[in-house]
């Protein structure tokens, strides 16, 4: 068993998700941001790649009232887990995040793992451990939901091991352009699409928030 995996992410109408420097790209609308705090609060733990982490600086906070009230009578604490991967564990301690009140785990290589394992930072961390084994590990945690948060070489990775279950996908009105900006999915490409299923799209204002159920097949990486 394993936890369902629901990738969360808002791209631009080129299918981008921030400029060519990689800079923080806050682009959604309030009711985009709204959205993705329900998912965050709806999750068990949320799963994000370091250079997204440090992109940004901070967690993804539940702040709405009803959503922490929600956790709360559902017997969970008021943050959700954050669950950071990285290969080579090489992250700044000085950041936001690693002073708000959110239980952080890490997933990196055992070379990662050394820069960590000292420290106070993370109360789990798995080191070299195949997506399988690692999700029904989390599993038997606790964890049944799980919110992806991008960046882009995490999902196609998990995108590869066939593990993202659906993706919410927010469409917004603004064009990046750049060979180099980063997509919702980097790494080297799939020798074959992998296809998905569209559940429900809403409008959102000038955006489009689209609900897709990711279907087996594909995904085989490039050689």
């Amino acid at each position: 068993m394993r936890p369902h995996l629901t990738a969360v992410f808002a791209m631009s109408a080129d299918g981008k998700i921030a400029d060519v420097h990689r800079q923080p790209a806050r682009f959604g609308s309030p009711a985009d941001r709204a959205h993705l705090e329900r998912q965050v609060a709806h999750s068990d733990g949320v799963m994000l790649g370091a250079r997204t982490l440090l992109a940004h600086g901070s967690a993804a906070l539940v702040r709405d009232a009803e959503l922490l009230k929600m956790r709360s009578e559902q017997g969970k604490s008021p943050q959700t887990l954050h669950i950071i991967c990285t290969r080579s564990g090489e992250m700044n301690r000085e950041i936001p995040f690693f002073q708000q009140p959110v239980e952080r785990w890490l997933v990196t290589t055992n070379a990662g793992a050394t820069r960590w394992q000292e420290g106070q930072e993370f109360t789990r961390i798995w080191a070299d451990v195949p997506w399988s084994d690692l999700l029904a590990e989390f599993y038997a945690l606790g964890l049944r939901r799980i919110g992806v948060l991008g960046g882009g070489g995490l999902m196609a990775e998990l995108l590869s091991a066939q593990v993202i279950d659906d993706l919410w996908l927010t469409l917004c009105p603004l064009i990046w352009g750049g060979a180099t900006a980063p997509t919702p999915v980097d790494g080297t490409g799939f020798s074959t699409p992998i296809p998905l299923k569209l559940l429900s799209w809403e409008p959102l204002g000038q955006e489009i928030l689209l609900h897709y159920q990711v279907l087996a097949g594909g995904g085989e990486t490039e050689q």
